[in-house]
């Protein structure tokens, strides 16, 4: 049986509210999987994924990045929630590492198995908490953004920790236009130079926002493929599986 709550958090003055899914006839703790939202916030879709995951025996936790569980209506209101988080990766990180620490002291969880996915500007936050040191397994981005710079604007990044941890497997479409070719160049060096497990696979005919069934934009280049969206799956399934061994 699949049990479900709003799990209300807090990071700094923020009041956040996650999506916890967990099933709970399972009597071990269990590895835990936090996501991160596309920028429209925790919706129904983050929901669904994250009681998919519940039901492949993980403790999954939606990560509310915004406070209060606002979800963008629109995109400019998406956009103005996610810019500051863009272009400030210190506050980025603390509110991703805010669900972090919520699902590892979660009683259902594993403390030594957590992971993070994360979909178009939530890849990018679950490469930040990567990027931050945290004790994690592994990351999965799906067309999730390497790029630190927005509309002409430059983000303030942080250092990368010492001793980066877990693998990853980044899963992004070949016709995806916020993907230039030199962000993906220099963030796959940046990978091999961490010394970390990782993986990168490139769909054909594929462009942003590929996993989400509502995304028909072809004229900016956000459209659902759900091939590709279900071999993605498929793949993260897999590499799930084998880092949680």
């Amino acid at each position: 049986m699949i049990h479900t709550e709003t799990v209300s958090y807090k990071c700094g003055d923020a009041n956040l509210k996650g999506y916890l899914a967990f099933d709970k006839n399972r009597k071990q703790p269990s590895p835990a999987v936090i996501l991160a939202s596309d920028w429209k916030g925790l919706g129904e879709i983050s929901k669904d994924k994250a009681e998919a995951l519940a039901k492949y025996g993980y403790v999954a936790f939606a990560a509310d990045l915004y406070g209060e569980g606002e979800i963008a209506e629109t995109s400019d209101r998406a956009a103005q929630l996610m810019e500051p988080l863009f272009l400030s990766r210190k506050l980025l990180r603390e509110r991703i590492t805010a669900a972090f620490k919520q699902v590892k002291k979660h009683p259902q969880t594993d403390p030594d198995r957590i992971a993070a996915i994360g979909f178009c500007f939530g890849g990018l936050t679950v490469i930040e908490l990567m990027r931050s040191g945290a004790a994690l397994r592994g990351i999965v981005s799906f067309h999730g953004i390497y790029g630190d710079s927005l509309a002409g604007r430059q983000a303030k990044c942080e250092p990368n920790a010492p001793k980066i941890q877990g693998a990853a497997l980044l899963l992004q479409g070949y016709e995806d236009p916020l993907l230039p070719k030199e962000d993906i160049a220099k963030f796959q060096k940046e990978l091999n130079d961490s010394g970390i497990d990782w993986q990168m696979h490139t769909f054909g005919h594929t462009a942003h926002a590929f996993t989400n069934p509502f995304a028909n934009d072809p004229e900016n280049g956000i459209v659902f493929n759900p091939l590709s969206s279900r071999r993605a799956w498929q793949m993260m399934h897999l590499f799930l599986e084998e880092i949680f061994v």
